[in-house]
């Protein structure tokens, strides 16, 4: 298994954990994401336990969800009873052709095989249909966040370049002319402020969800940890009780031709 697979595939042990402890999206990213879509139908793709789509659902959309991950499925199907949620994956989409006006993927762009993924997700959208990618990201302009970012590290809140996260997956859409990329426009991209509220230790509950962490070994991810605690701990904006980690709410969106 190559570190990309193993990466994708490690959330499924720790889905309850991360239905409790993950973020939303901010509901104006998930606005621009949407805009202007032709029609209200959209699918959410590799949509773990439901964190956008219940964003979606809020906002009115008429959502169906896919997700390959079993445990992460459940979660989903737990927390949104009466979404409609099917297993499935980017590369094997279980719709019928141009059966939706939106695909939107939080947080599952990047783990895409986009040149088997990209056929797939025209295939099932609308003519002028929008792809859109949305990535949660801790916002290190704030001094703490970007302390804390050196201390847990790449594995644990990302590289410290807040939008690189999100912004690296452009390259999923941009493939060869006669490829993928001949499918889609050019890729549009906007930011917006978000954020969660955490105590130290669940904010050290929601880092432990993250993918770098999940395969990291015992003894490693425990040093992590034990570092993380130690700057929340000594950190003014952190020590006591409950505090907001500042985020931003990317999106990465582009249209059907």
């Amino acid at each position: 298994m190559d570190q990309d697979t193993r990466l994708a595939s490690s959330f499924g042990p720790a889905a309850t954990a991360y239905a409790e402890h993950r973020p939303d999206y901010a509901h104006d990213a998930v606005r621009w994401a949407l805009a202007p879509a032709p029609g209200p139908r959209v699918l959410d793709l590799g949509a773990g336990t439901g964190k956008l789509t219940a964003a979606l659902v809020a906002l009115g959309a008429d959502v169906v969800a896919v997700e390959p991950d079993p445990a992460m499925l459940t979660e989903l199907r737990r927390a949104l009873p009466a979404a409609r949620a099917l297993p499935g994956s980017a590369e094997a989409i279980p719709l019928p052709d141009g059966s939706v006006d939106a695909v939107l993927a939080g947080h599952s762009l990047h783990w895409f095989d986009m040149t088997v993924a990209g056929p797939e997700i025209a295939r099932v959208l609308a003519p002028g249909g929008i792809l859109a990618g949305l990535w949660n990201v801790t916002d290190d302009r704030v001094d703490w966040v970007a302390g804390l970012a050196r201390v847990g590290g790449s594995a644990a809140l990302g590289r410290r370049d807040r939008l690189s996260t999100w912004r690296a997956a452009t390259g999923s859409l941009h493939l060869p002319r006669t490829g993928v990329a001949a499918r889609f426009g050019s890729p549009e991209q906007a930011e917006f402020p978000h954020g969660q509220r955490r105590t130290a230790e669940s904010l050290v509950a929601k880092i432990a969800t993250h993918a770098g962490l999940l395969v990291m070994p015992a003894q490693e991810q425990q040093a992590t940890f034990d570092r993380i605690r130690a700057f929340l701990a000594s950190t003014p904006a952190t020590a006591q009780g409950e505090f907001t980690l500042p985020m931003l709410t990317g999106v990465l969106r582009t249209h059907r031709l």
